[in-house]
């Protein structure tokens, strides 16, 4: 199998197998929030010489598909909106890639996606309640 196709065959497996629970890393945090949303609007490349995966345990995969993506940290700062350091940018990334709420082809864990979807049309409902004159 071609390496460029183990990489989606590898990415593919962490999607079938999402857990709910990583929306718990995101929720309540207006910066992570900011963060997620937008991963999904950044360039993101996988590398063009993908490394040899030298292990087949679960975290190893993972690392490994993380090593072969590429992405600017500064474009990720800009489009988020956070205040910081690249740095302090890459920490706060970390429990994003290390609970699979982001993935390194720029997606995003689908239950983190209808999560953010919700909260938007709660958005949106609450406002046309106001403007309404309505209240929950």
């Amino acid at each position: 199998m071609a390496l460029n196709d183990l990489y989606l065959d590898k990415l593919a497996r962490f999607k079938q197998n999402e857990k709910p629970e990583a929306v718990l890393v995101i929720a309540d945090n207006p910066e992570l929030i900011g963060i997620t949303v937008a991963w999904g609007n950044l360039d993101i490349r996988r590398s063009e010489t993908l490394i040899e995966i030298e292990s087949e345990s679960e975290h190893e995969i993972w690392d490994w598909l993380w090593e072969n993506t590429e992405f600017d940290l500064s474009e990720l700062k800009a489009k988020a909106g956070v205040a910081c350091h690249e740095s302090a940018l890459a920490d706060k990334l970390a429990p994003l890639i290390g609970n699979r709420v982001i993935y390194p082809d720029g997606t995003v864990n689908s239950y983190v996606q209808r999560y953010l979807r919700e909260r938007v049309l709660n958005l949106f409902q609450t406002g046309k309640n106001k403007s309404l004159g309505k209240t929950k």
